[in-house]
């Protein structure tokens, strides 16, 4: 039981860190209609920007500057790049994302090289916050808990209950006659382009000095991001904060409890093959969860698409 506990709490952080990291993405859809392939990589700018800024004034420094400094380069993306290609279709913004990613990657090896950087956690948050029989919960796994549980509190509020959120939701239906209303429309969208990179800022801060920050670390996450989002529903804060969650907790337990493949054939009536040259069927008898815990999500969305090709949350016509 105290296991279980443990791996709720390792999971809850694991999906609430990919929630922080797939909402700024999930509300540039939602808002815009753009998929931004670049999003990993302005949460590895905002690892990066905190640890220089870490350096000189400290973590909570860090954590307050970096987030805006990559919310301001993503807004000015959104105004002199991706503005220019948007009207040319989805297309041409896919492959200058694409682009984009691949030249932060080179911009970040320039300036920081390919090595480790020596990011820290706090010592003010380097002590144990509480025990569950003999396994210790760090402080710094409740404060990203309790960070992003407020972050996504914070954007279902502006969105929802604020002049703000109202007007970005106009005009993501209704932009000329937001626009006739008096309202930059453009401004908006290069706003919420700037949020939500920056979102992605707040990730790669909190989670650099845990998940290590090193040059490719948009793409160990860049494509569970987009799994995220298609397995929650494109467009919905909601469905990607529970398909983060279903996601870090499924592969968390996978990877504890050492689970058999042949156990599970067994236990639905198959019967294991005799051992007759090189076969498919019988590797997959040898199969453990541990081994196909980072493929389960993809298996997942899988499933999602072929039997709810929307998504868990989200609409029809998304």
């Amino acid at each position: 039981m105290d296991l279980i506990l443990v791996n709720i709490i390792d999971g809850l952080v694991t999906g609430l860190l990919l929630f922080m990291l797939s909402a700024g993405l999930t509300l540039i859809f939602s808002m815009m209609g753009v998929l931004n392939f670049a999003h990993a990589s302005f949460y590895m700018l905002g690892a990066y920007f905190a640890y220089q800024i870490s350096m000189y004034l400290g973590f909570w420094m860090g954590l307050l500057i970096a987030p805006p400094l990559v919310g301001l380069i993503g807004a000015a993306v959104e105004r002199y790049g991706l503005r220019r290609v948007h009207q040319y279709g989805h297309v041409p913004e896919l492959i200058f994302t694409f682009g984009l990613a691949l030249l932060i990657e080179e911009v970040v090896q320039f300036f920081w090289g390919r090595d480790q950087m020596p990011y820290q956690i706090p010592e003010a948050l380097q002590f144990v916050a509480f025990s569950i029989s003999s396994y210790d919960i760090p402080a710094y796994k409740v404060f990203m808990i309790f960070l992003s549980l407020i972050i996504f509190g914070g954007l279902l509020y502006v969105l929802t209950r604020t002049r703000v959120g109202m007007i970005i939701q106009a005009a993501l239906s209704y932009p000329r006659t937001v626009e006739a209303l008096g309202h930059n429309v453009p401004l908006v969208f290069m706003g919420v382009f700037g949020v939500g990179t920056a979102l992605a800022g707040v990730a790669g801060v909190i989670a650099g000095p845990v998940l290590s920050t090193f040059p490719g670390m948009a793409i160990v996450l860049g494509s569970i991001v987009f799994v995220t989002i298609v397995i929650g529903g494109l467009g919905s804060l909601g469905g990607a904060l529970i398909a983060a969650l279903i996601i870090g907790w499924l592969t968390t337990f996978a990877k504890t409890y050492n689970v058999r493949m042949e156990d599970i054939l067994t236990t639905i009536g198959f019967t294991k093959p005799e051992p007759i040259g090189d076969s498919g069927w019988q590797d997959l008898w040898t199969l453990t969860s541990p081994q196909i815990a980072d493929i389960l999500p993809y298996l997942l969305m899988v499933l999602i698409l072929v039997f709810r090709p929307h998504g868990l949350f989200g609409k029809r016509d998304a």
